[in-house]
């Protein structure tokens, strides 16, 4: 590849115009003319023509298969701006209930109550199984909303999981119900177990298919590394058992037959949200599918729910929410301190146990209590470089950033996140918090290990709306929300999506940059990032994507010399 602006994303973050690749690796990186004595009869040469080269991106949390089986057609799609209100959603389940059996379950996912017309007309209002039910009457309709934190069922759906106002709610979950006591059909963290468990059993070819569709997008998109991170006995009754074990078999299957198409790592869950730490620990002990290529397939370590989400006001928060209540964590123990030392005992276990810990955490005092019980395992049981990690971290400080980087803990935030509900937080937290919320230039500064995410089926794995939005701190639909304190250039940005994750994947030595003797993966986009205006991102074009040296995703021909 010549011509154009290729990113190295190094230690110097340096630039060049041209790379060169034998088979699976990077062979030379520099002018035109060095990368010349490279090019042969066979040889393939792309022009780039002004356009840049980066490293293959690295999404670093990400829902593989739960992305795979949320997206049409094995899902019914209800994010916003397909859907902008209950109603919307009630003409969806009716379509579908028309062109299912009796009985058949109806499965969707992504709708959100801060854009729907009658939640926003109304303070307050939330879906309500009253809202769905005249339409599916006989079939059960489970719908999960963008975060998948909470879920939406008909009363069909609490029949079939046997579920009414007298079901015990678990540790750490919620039922809403209105003010008759009736349930309302919405059901939080835990609780959702309570109906998904009711879902038909996903089976192996499903999950496959699901993988297959996932990466089609991916490659697309030009990620060329994942971490999946939740598949195991924890995730069976999680995203309708998208997160169970027999998903690792799947990864390990085609891996093995050379047909994943992304690289993949993965945690292990123990447990779902409310877990005990006795479940926990009993299941750090699930056999794992073989591993030949862990550079195509690893299971790296454990993942750990902490608390909720702030929209949700499950996060656990130092200070009450705008409609009061400071939520909790969401692990099993009926007061604040049996949860906290749950979940030191956890943490405990799967450092003790070797693992790499990634623990899903968004509160301030959640966030507090989860470097807490790192540093304590980590002191208790000296481990060098363990590389645990919190995934969110939306409201860490910067003392406790500095203190994460002074004992290796790395955070994993999330942009694309960021950029959806960044105008709806004032709402949740104030006005102050909201704009804080991921504060990603306090963490570059601190030293920590930064990595990048989309968490999908979250939000789309789209890295580039997600570069626009941490230099630019807009929300999705009022323009600026944060103010310029958070704000941080292109190469911090970059490095977040390419050789960051790379040290949380433990792989820095072979992947992440473009670097002579490291793995050929990269992309190429349709434009210089450097000179683009950042608004204009999430338009750059995707035009090839090269995973190991063989071209995976090709937008349009490139010259060929």
């Amino acid at each position: 590849m010549r011509g154009g602006k290729v990113f190295t994303v190094d230690a110097d973050f340096t630039t060049a115009s041209a790379v060169a690749i034998l088979d699976d690796l990077v062979v030379a990186v520099g002018s035109d003319e060095e990368i010349g004595e490279w090019i042969g009869p066979e040889t393939e040469v792309v022009e780039l023509a002004g356009r840049s080269a980066l490293p293959g991106i690295n999404d670093s949390h990400l829902h593989a298969i739960a992305f795979g089986l949320d997206s049409p057609p094995l899902s019914l799609d209800l994010a916003h701006p397909t859907v902008t209100s209950i109603a919307d959603i009630r003409e969806a389940v009716r379509e579908a209930v028309a062109a299912a059996a009796p009985g058949e379950w109806i499965v969707g996912t992504g709708w959100d109550d801060g854009y729907l017309a009658e939640c926003l007309a109304e303070p307050g209002r939330l879906p309500h199984r009253d809202d769905i039910d005249a339409v599916s009457p006989d079939n059960p309709v489970f719908l999960q909303d963008y975060s998948r934190h909470t879920s939406w069922v008909n009363s069909a759906a609490l029949r079939a999981a046997g579920v009414d106002e007298s079901t015990p709610v678990p540790d750490g979950g919620y039922v809403d119900a209105g003010a008759d006591g009736r349930l309302t059909g919405v059901l939080r963290e835990g609780a959702q177990a309570l109906v998904q468990g009711a879902l038909p059993a996903l089976t192996a070819e499903r999950r496959e298919q699901a993988i297959r569709s996932a990466v089609r997008k991916l490659q697309e998109l030009g990620i060329t590394s994942i971490t999946d991170p939740a598949l195991g006995p924890g995730g069976e009754a999680l995203a309708g058992g998208a997160m169970g074990t027999e998903g690792l078999a799947v990864y390990a299957r085609l891996a093995a037959a050379g047909e994943l198409g992304v690289r993949v790592s993965a945690l292990l869950l123990p447990t779902g949200m409310s877990g005990s730490a006795e479940e926990f620990r009993e299941n750090l002990g699930t056999e794992l599918p073989e591993q030949p290529d862990p550079r195509r397939f690893q299971v790296l370590g454990v993942k750990v729910f902490a608390d909720g989400i702030p929209p949700s006001g499950t996060a656990w928060m130092h200070e009450e929410y705008v409609g009061g209540g400071c939520g909790s964590l969401c692990v099993g123990g009926a007061t604040d301190e049996q949860r906290v030392e749950t979940l030191r005992e956890m943490v405990l276990a799967g450092h003790e146990a070797g693992h790499q810990l990634g623990i899903h955490v968004t509160g301030d005092r959640a966030i507090d209590a989860v470097v807490d019980a790192i540093v304590a395992a980590q002191e208790a049981h000296p481990r060098p470089d363990a590389r645990h990690y919190l995934i969110h971290g939306d409201f860490v400080s910067a003392a406790t950033l500095a203190r994460m980087a002074e004992h290796g803990i790395g955070v994993n935030m999330n942009p694309t996140i960021k950029w959806t509900i960044a105008d709806l937080e004032v709402g949740v937290v104030g006005a102050e918090r909201a704009s804080y919320e991921w504060p990603y230039r306090l963490a570059a500064e601190s030293g920590v290990h930064l990595m990048s995410s989309s968490d999908a089926p979250v939000t789309v794995p789209d890295w580039r709306q997600g570069l626009s939005t941490m230099l630019l701190r807009e929300g999705k639909a009022s323009g600026e929300v944060s103010g310029p304190d958070q704000r941080i250039d292109l190469a911090t940005a970059l490095r977040t999506y390419t050789s960051n994750p790379a040290w949380q994947d433990f792989a820095e030595d072979w992947k992440g940059t473009l670097e002579v003797g490291k793995v050929a993966d990269l992309v190429v986009v349709g434009t210089d990032l450097e000179t683009i205006d950042p608004h204009d991102l999430p338009t750059v074009t995707v035009d090839l994507t090269v995973l190991g040296g063989r071209v995976v995703h090709r937008r349009a021909e490139p010259a060929v010399v």
